[in-house]
């Protein structure tokens, strides 16, 4: 999961009901500034922008979601995602918009990342109690069952002929949550400035991406400290979020659950299939895109914050902020080369 905390603390949000649009706020004699708010993608979503108000923004918003939701929600017993993962041999994917462009980011980043970042960990994502998963009510580590389940592991598991997307074994699955909100965050931005409001800020579930400026300068955001306490939202540090720029983060602190008082959290390691806990309490990226941001926090989580730091100091697109468990358990900040708070 992602959490980052915008400079206004996040509202209420209702299991259903979504919030009317505001006008919050004048920045001059010409400009006005709006925010609406809603449910999405298992989260909540929070869109603010500049400009007249859109008509049917809520509507056009909740219909895009749901669009997507039906190719890639791993929630969703008629979505795309589900049928693949059930089925023996893959699906057609003719019709579809968005799963595509979701597997072409997984390859990539997949790539880049020496295989850190693998949605093909579906089946251990459920065994390990996340996801669509159930918690284990065991701490004891069987290696056989795990060896099992790697070998369904791997992007080579996974091949697209035409609009058929196949898999090597019938128990192949894919999680595309790692990039899903991400994703989401991006094609509401697109919505935005497609529809004349290139001066917006999105969020949806903590991922973020900025469009223009507000009030002349960059929109900010606040990196959120890494406790495992719900109930306490306390801010780290602040980062501006530029124009095109979008901030995805990614932690154990808030999805994890404790068995014998062993800790089980929800990131997984492609390479081990194991729970992986390291010094990384929160990584924060910085891309061009929501869903590439939210898919190199997952894969720096895994690798830790020595080897995730060089990984995105290798990558002049990227730009990290991480949150360190010190040698004494005091939070230390780790920062790429080239970032400015």
């Amino acid at each position: 999961m992602r959490y980052l905390l915008f400079l206004l603390l996040p509202l209420l949000l209702c299991t259903c009901d979504r919030a009317p649009e505001k006008r919050y706020e004048r920045t001059d004699t010409s400009l006005v500034f709006h925010r609406l708010q809603g449910r999405a993608m298992g989260s909540y979503y929070r869109v603010t922008y500049a400009g007249d108000s859109l008509p049917r923004l809520a509507e056009r918003i909740d219909s895009l979601l749901n669009a997507y939701n039906l190719e890639l929600s791993a929630w969703e017993p008629r979505s795309k995602l589900t049928a693949f993962n059930k089925a023996e041999n893959g699906v057609s994917l003719e019709g579809t918009e968005h799963f595509l462009p979701n597997l072409e980011i997984a390859r990539k980043v997949n790539v880049e990342t020496g295989g850190a970042y693998d949605p093909t960990i579906a089946p251990l994502v459920s065994y390990w109690g996340f996801g669509t998963g159930t918690p284990r009510r065991t701490a004891e580590i069987y290696k056989l069952e795990i060896n099992e389940l790697l070998a369904l592991v791997g992007m080579d598991k996974i091949t697209v002929e035409g609009d058929f997307l196949g898999k090597a074994l019938p128990g192949v699955q894919l999680d595309l949550n790692a990039s899903a909100k991400g994703y989401g965050v991006d094609l509401i931005s697109l919505l935005l400035a497609e529809s004349g409001r290139p001066d917006h800020l999105v969020d949806v579930g903590g991922e973020m991406r900025g469009g223009g400026r507000k009030n002349g300068r960059p929109w900010n955001v606040a990196i959120r400290l890494p406790d495992e306490d719900k109930r306490k939202i306390g801010r780290a540090g602040t980062l501006p979020l530029g124009d095109g720029r979008a901030i995805a983060t990614s932690g154990n602190y808030l999805d994890y659950y404790k068995i014998d008082g062993k800790t089980f959290s929800h990131t997984i390691n492609p390479a081990t299939g194991l729970v992986e806990r390291n010094r990384l309490l929160s990584a924060s990226v910085l891309a061009p895109d929501c869903a590439t941001a939210d898919a190199y926090a997952t894969a720096c989580m895994v690798m830790g914050p020595e080897r995730g730091l060089e990984l995105i100091n290798n990558r002049t697109e990227l730009e990290g902020y991480f949150l360190v468990r010190g040698k004494d358990g005091a939070l230390e900040t780790m920062k790429s080369n080239g970032l400015q708070e």
